[in-house]
Parts: structure tokens; C-alpha cells; sequence
């Protein structure tokens, strides 16, 4: 049995893979093709727009026992994605391309919740959060190693090949979820017949609710951070190598926490690690307000990836260790739209913001605040459950 989880942990890491890969590289596509800002900004935001849109949908068919399938078919809308991609570059069509993006959206609704909740369904007993933290992990990898391997082989043999990467990747994926399909199958759907309370009043507990609150006000605060924090360095002379620099040490402590984190949240609670995690974050942002600028700025990175490494498979743990198994991959759907509301809202949000103050440096001092709000919750939950 763990080997079929370590191969669905695979088949995340090659999706991902095909998908992050593509991040680098569609702005310069799309200003080759003459797309103007709006156009890019909108090629890039389709794909989560699509995914948030149909992930409840994704979730309600997954727990009426189709979870594998659910990953199957993600799968293969990345590869028929990779496909029009190639096409839109031999035609030099960007609407082909638009239509490209839609589809992978759709694939990442289908396959991010179920490959989430058979992570907890094939994990071995009281090893959830280990289980979740490996999972985690691998997806980290292809986040710090996708983009820069994509915007190489772009730079290197053109933009056709880097979108068959996609069709490389994606295609990995299926084979490994469909092998992994045929063993555990059945082990997986003997849930679908049992009964349980609503859908929504079995999510309506404080396990899966201050998880999900806890998880939008992070990625809030992450993406603003994400979008922001390179803004001022272009500002202030630094070149996008610091930013990139900065990110890779997050990235990489981030990866090597995450296994630890999923181990503690199975001994100590998930509460308490996410609650510890937190703690981490907050102090990261706190440092940033007094050392924003390189190289001291390089502490903080280490403190967030620190705390990421601990929140990510924690919370995840929280939110659906306690579910029925009949509604979990329905609230794996819920729950990760909350990282998706949180991620497109919060660059908007505080970009207002800025843009009233005139001054990037203005939202810093919020970010400690967001995250520590996510901690409150967090805290709750835990002492409600002692």
C-alpha cells in the first residue's frame, strides 16, 4: 500500500510539474503573439479562474467513489491542453491559446481535490499528516524546479517544446495514477455507500471551518507577498535575481519542513503545528518591515519557509483528517477554493491599497497582522478540541 501512495505522490509531482512549468513562459508568449498587459494578466488567471469555478463540482463526483477517475481525466485534459498550447503556437493564435488555459483549469479542478483525499484514504494508520507532508512536499519540488526547468527549455528549443512538457509530464501522471487505479480501486469505494449527514453540515465543524479561514487569510497575505515584495525591489534597483534568490530559500526550506510538519501535526496535533507554523510566518513578515531589502531580507525567507513547510500539511490534516470518508474529497474541493478566493483576492485588495497610499512598502505592516489572524483561528480550533 505505501508504494501506491508514493506513486500517486509521483503522479502529483509530474502534474504540477507540466503545469508550473508553463508560469514563466505565457507572458513572453503572450507579448510575442502582441497581447496587451490586460490580455496577459487574463491568460494567466484563467487556468485558476476555470479550476475554482468547477472544484465543488470536482468534489461531489469524487465522493460518489470516482476519485481515481476524478485524477485520470485531470490528467488528460493537461494532455489534450498541451496540445492546443502546441497548436497555438504554430498558428501565432492566442485565442487558441486562451482556450488552452480553460482546459487545464478544468484538469487542475478534477485532479487536486481526489489527489488530496486518497492521500488521506491510502495513508497508513497514523500516518495522515506524514502521508499529507510527503504529498506536500512533492508538490513544493515542482513549484521551486517547474518554472525554472520551463523557462529553460523555452529559452533553449522555443516555446512548442516547453508546452510539450506538459504533454511529457501530464502523460507520466495518468500512467502512474492509472497502475496505482488498478490495485486500489475497490479499497478506495467502499465508502461511497455509506451514510452520512449533508454535505455541507458535514463541513459545517470547527476542524474543517477554522481551517479553511486560516488558509484563505495565508494565501491572502502570501500572494500579496508574492506580487508585491519584487515590485520594490525593481524600485529600489535590485534586479529580479534578488526576488528569485529570495523565493528559492523559501522554497527550499519549505520543502525540507513539510515531512516534519505532516510527523508533528500526526504526534502533537494539527492545531499546534499549523499554530507553530504560523507563528514562524508572522515573525518572517515582522522581520521583513525592518529588513526589507537583500541581503538581511534573506532571514526572513528562511522563517517562512519554515513556517510553510509546518502550515501547509498541518492545516490540510485539519481540515479533512476528521471528515467522514463518504464527504472528504467534497470538502477537499471546498477547502482548497478557499486558497484559491484568497490568492486572486489578495493582490487586488491591497493593490487598492497601495495604490490609495501611493507607496508599496505600506502593505508590510499588514501582512504579520493577516497571518496573525490565521493564528487566532487556528488557536481556537485547537483549545475547543482540548
Amino acid at each position: 500500500m505505501e508504494r501506491d501512495v508514493w506513486l500517486l505522490h509521483f503522479a502529483v509531482f509530474f502534474f504540477f510539474m507540466g503545469m508550473v512549468s508553463l508560469n514563466p513562459i505565457i507572458s513572453p508568449f503572450a507579448i510575442i503573439l502582441g497581447a496587451p498587459p490586460v490580455v496577459i494578466g487574463t491568460l494567466a488567471s484563467v487556468s485558476s479562474a476555470v479550476s475554482l469555478l468547477f472544484k465543488p463540482i470536482s468534489g461531489l463526483i469524487g465522493d460518489k467513489g470516482f476519485k481515481f477517475e476524478l485524477m485520470m481525466v485531470g490528467s488528460f485534459l493537461a494532455i489534450i491542453a498541451g496540445i492546443v498550447y502546441i497548436l497555438s503556437s504554430f498558428t501565432g493564435n492566442l485565442l487558441l491559446f486562451a482556450v488552452g488555459r480553460g482546459i487545464h483549469g478544468l484538469g487542475m479542478a478534477l485532479f487536486f481535490p481526489p489527489s488530496l483525499t486518497l492521500a488521506v484514504d491510502l495513508a497508513p494508520p497514523g500516518r495522515v499528516g506524514e502521508t499529507l507532508g510527503w504529498r506536500s512536499t512533492m508538490f513544493g519540488i515542482s513549484q521551486l524546479f517547474g518554472p525554472a526547468f520551463g523557462s529553460f527549455i523555452a529559452d533553449l528549443l522555443g516555446f512548442t517544446v516547453a508546452f510539450g512538457l506538459t504533454v511529457l509530464f501530464s502523460s507520466i501522471s495518468i500512467f502512474l495514477v492509472v497502475y496505482v487505479y488498478k490495485k486500489e480501486k475497490e479499497r478506495v469505494r467502499i465508502h461511497r455507500d455509506k451514510k452520512t449527514a449533508p454535505r455541507w453540515k458535514s463541513l459545517l465543524v470547527l476542524s474543517f471551518v477554522a481551517a479553511s479561514i486560516a488558509l484563505l487569510l495565508n494565501a491572502l497575505a502570501y500572494s500579496s507577498f508574492l506580487t508585491f515584495l519584487p515590485a520594490v525591489y525593481k524600485e529600489t534597483g535590485f534586479g529580479t535575481s534578488a526576488f528569485g534568490v529570495y523565493l528559492s530559500i523559501v522554497g527550499g526550506f519549505s520543502i525540507l519542513t513539510r515531512i516534519l510538519g505532516g510527523r508533528e501535526a500526526d504526534k502533537r496535533g494539527a492545531a499546534l503545528i499549523a499554530s507553530v507554523g504560523f507563528i514562524a510566518i508572522s515573525s518572517a513578515y515582522l522581520f521583513l518591515n525592518f529588513f526589507l531589502l537583500p541581503p538581511w531580507a534573506y532571514i526572513s525567507a528562511f522563517l517562512l519557509g519554515l513556517g510553510l513547510g509546518f502550515v501547509v500539511p498541518a492545516l490540510q490534516l485539519l481540515a479533512l483528517g476528521g471528515l467522514p470518508a463518504s464527504v472528504r474529497n467534497f470538502g477537499a474541493g471546498i477547502y482548497t477554493m478557499f486558497f484559491d478566493v484568497g490568492f486572486m483576492a489578495g493582490p487586488v485588495i491591497l493593490g487598492y491599497y497601495i495604490q490609495l497610499e501611493g507607496d508599496y512598502r505600506v502593505i508590510f505592516p499588514l501582512l504579520p497582522v493577516i497571518v496573525g489572524l490565521a493564528l487566532m483561528i487556528t488557536l481556537i480550533a485547537k483549545v475547543k478540541k482540548a
